[in-house]
C-alpha cells in the first residue's frame, strides 16, 4: 500500500500501519513495542498520592489499622485451628504490614515533595509581592515629600489675611497722609 505524505510517496506496512522507509535520508517512524511502559498523568498521580498520604496521617487510619491488627490476631489465636490462616509468629500479617509501609513511605515522600514545590512557588510569589510593596511604599514616600515641599510654597489662609491686613494698614496710612496734606 502506498500513500502520499508531504509530497512524497511512501510504502506503508499494512500489518502494523507504520511507514516503511524507502529512502535513507528519511527518519524512521516509530513502531509499537511490546515493552513500552504505560503512560500516566503525573498530576493525577500526585493528587492521588497526596490524598493517600493525608489519610495515612490521620487518627482514623491509626484506629482502623489497630482494629485490623487486633481482629487479625484475635482471629488467628482465638478461633479453631481449622479457620486460622496465619499461625502465631503471624508471618502473613508482618508481610502485609511491611507491604503497606513500603508503599506508604514513597507516597508520603512524593506528597512532601509536591508540598515543597507549592511552598517554593508561594515563597517566590510572596517575595515578588513584597518587592512590589516596597517599591509602592518608596513611590508614595517620594510623592508625600514632593507634596510637603509643594505645600511649603503655597500661601496659606493666615498668610493671605496677614498680607491683606498689612496692605489695608498701608492704604489707610496713605489715605490719612493724603487727607492731611
Amino acid at each position: 500500500m502506498r500513500t502520499r505524505e508531504g509530497g512524497r510517496v511512501q510504502r506503508v506496512d499494512t500489518a502494523h500501519g507504520t511507514a516503511i522507509r524507502t529512502r535513507l535520508d528519511q527518519p524512521r517512524t516509530g513502531r509499537p513495542s511490546v515493552f513500552t511502559l504505560p503512560s500516566y498523568d503525573p498530576e493525577a498521580f500526585g493528587k492521588l498520592s497526596e490524598r493517600i498520604a493525608r489519610f495515612l496521617g490521620t487518627g482514623r487510619f491509626i484506629v482502623w489499622m489497630t482494629v485490623v491488627v487486633l481482629v487479625w490476631i484475635g482471629w488467628n489465636t482465638l478461633l479453631p485451628v481449622s479457620v486460622r490462616f496465619d499461625e502465631y509468629p503471624f508471618i502473613f500479617l508482618t508481610l502485609a504490614l511491611s507491604l503497606q509501609a513500603s508503599y506508604a513511605a514513597p507516597l508520603i515522600l512524593l506528597a512532601q515533595n509536591r508540598q515543597d514545590d507549592r511552598d517554593r512557588v508561594n515563597m517566590e510569589q510572596d517575595r515578588a509581592r513584597s518587592d512590589r510593596n516596597i517599591a509602592d511604599t518608596e513611590y508614595l514616600t517620594r510623592e508625600v515629600a514632593a507634596l510637603r515641599q509643594g505645600l511649603g510654597e503655597v500661601a496659606t489662609r493666615d498668610f493671605i489675611r496677614s498680607e491683606l491686613q498689612s496692605l489695608l494698614k498701608e492704604m489707610d496710612e496713605r489715605l490719612g497722609a493724603s487727607e492731611a496734606a
